[in-house]
């Protein structure tokens, strides 16, 4: 057994050069084969792309329960627009909001937001309330009520 008749490792192996003319072997289609999309620059297919038909996970139903059509959303108000549009000693609650323009829909109920400042005395009467804007409102002298 001869040194040079031994198999050659990946180290010694000369690297595959493609696209230098008819005489190299691999010039012309550059080991690409003929035409298509593999053959083309750039082409990279993802693994789950199936030819331009409409793929499986678009075919098939949705499944499961989601709960996004039975949350409860709520009309906000801050303190800052109670402070603006009412006079102090008023009583404020949904359709009075809604009576002047305040709020567009009621939605399920009406939360009061704690962001601004509340400086009149006021009795609000909603279906939420966020416990800084609580402390607010009776910081102010007024009172909340739960509805």
């Amino acid at each position: 057994m001869k040194l040079e008749s031994l198999p050659k490792t990946k180290e010694q192996k000369k690297r595959k050069i493609v696209g230098r003319g008819p005489g190299s072997g691999m010039g012309k289609t550059s080991t690409r084969g003929e035409k298509g999309q593999k053959a083309r620059s750039g082409a990279s297919i993802s693994p789950w792309f199936q030819g331009g038909q409409s793929p499986l996970y678009r075919r098939l139903p949705k499944r499961g329960f989601n709960n996004a059509r039975f949350r409860t959303e709520y009309a906000t108000i801050n303190l800052s627009d109670l402070n603006k549009f009412f006079n102090d000693g008023d009583i404020v609650s949904p359709e009075i909001l809604k009576e002047r323009g305040i709020i567009k829909k009621e939605l399920s109920g009406i939360k009061v937001l704690a962001s601004g400042v509340l400086e009149k005395k006021l009795t609000v009467k909603a279906q939420r309330f966020s416990s800084a804007a609580v402390t607010k409102i009776e910081a102010a002298g007024g009172k909340t009520e739960v509805i």
